[in-house]
């Protein structure tokens, strides 16, 4: 097959490229390397891809730079990863999210619509927001986001399940948990903890701690999102997970363990070899206190298994992270 990957030098998307293509699939990555964090660790992701990898910088958020970029182009599969990032960020920058969450979006789905091809969607876990019953499923109400970013997410897959239903054509969407490992984003909590230890910077430790995540290992992720590519739902009038008759599929991709947060900083310690300093914060606007993924929808439909524990991932990160700084 020929993919066409959406946001292919994030952390998500290069890794999924090169998994396809270690399989002998070929890649057309587009992204617009924008400078939410550094633009340096894109282009190194990217310079990792080699044979059969094709790349455009272009924003998908611009519909008429997509539709020129995208002329003359065939492909087989989207998968589309690419969006504004940070549920923190969402707070600063709104309208940000609005261009890259909902109107690129939308421009995906014409571009899946136009070329009757199936698409597989990045969602998140944060979808969920104050939800209490754990774990989170997806046939779950996810209607009271507590971030703007989790809010976009959410539209994203209302407006597919409307695409699915006018158009019929087939979409998954995943819900991500807590995504880490190798090439990880600099805005996520394990690279800056390890930053800062190395460093001998205090880190914030938010709600005193009292927090809880799915921690889901990248190689665990992209084994999901594959799965999902080679798998589009049928449009045979079934319900799918997440409860659409439609040719739509929602799926938690997550490592179905809520870690404790002061648990992983502690397998964090180890990695490094040193102790942190930690300052004990209250509870961030936008954040939830947990997060744990029921993975049984997509366990049953597509044989999905996790097999990273944080036990072993947290220490490839920081194996990785030392190798690519120098330190």
């Amino acid at each position: 097959m020929r993919v066409l990957i959406t946001g292919a030098a994030g952390f998500i998307g290069a890794a999924l490229a090169a998994r396809l293509l270690a399989r002998g699939d070929s890649v057309l990555g587009i992204d617009n390397l924008n400078d939410y964090y550094q633009v340096s660790l894109k282009k190194d992701r990217l310079a990792q891809l080699g044979n059969g990898f094709a790349f455009k910088r272009v924003d998908f958020a611009n519909n008429a730079a997509l539709t020129a970029a995208l002329a003359g182009e065939a492909f087989d599969r989207i998968v589309h990863l690419g969006a504004q990032a940070g549920v923190r960020y969402s707070i600063e920058n709104p309208h940000a999210y609005v261009q890259s969450n909902l109107v690129g979006h939308v421009n995906m789905l014409e571009v899946a619509r136009a070329r009757e091809v199936p698409m597989v969607y990045a969602s998140s876990s944060s979808v969920y927001g104050g939800n209490e019953k754990l774990p989170f499923s997806v046939e779950d109400r996810a209607d009271h986001p507590v971030s703007l970013y989790a809010a976009t997410k959410k539209a994203d897959e209302l407006m597919s399940e409307t695409y699915a239903h006018l158009y019929r054509i087939p979409l998954t969407g995943l819900r991500f948990f807590t995504v880490y490992g190798p090439w990880g984003r600099p805005d996520m909590m394990l690279w800056m903890f390890t930053h800062k230890i190395l460093s001998g910077i205090t880190i914030p430790v938010f709600n005193n701690g009292d927090m809880y995540r799915d921690f889901t290992y990248i190689d665990d992720i992209v084994s999901g999102v594959v799965a999902c590519v080679d798998s589009p739902p049928a449009d045979d009038g079934a319900v799918k997970a997440g409860g659409s008759v439609k040719p739509h599929a929602l799926y938690n991709i997550g490592n179905h363990r809520s870690e404790k947060l002061m648990d992983v900083i502690a397998v964090l310690e180890d990695a490094i070899g040193r102790k942190a300093e930690m300052e004990m914060l209250p509870m961030q606007p936008g954040d939830v206190h947990k997060t744990y993924a029921d993975i049984e929808a997509i366990r049953s439909d597509l044989g999905y298994e996790p097999t990273t524990s944080v036990e072993i991932g947290v220490p490839k990160f920081v194996e990785w992270y030392r190798e690519y700084h120098g330190v």
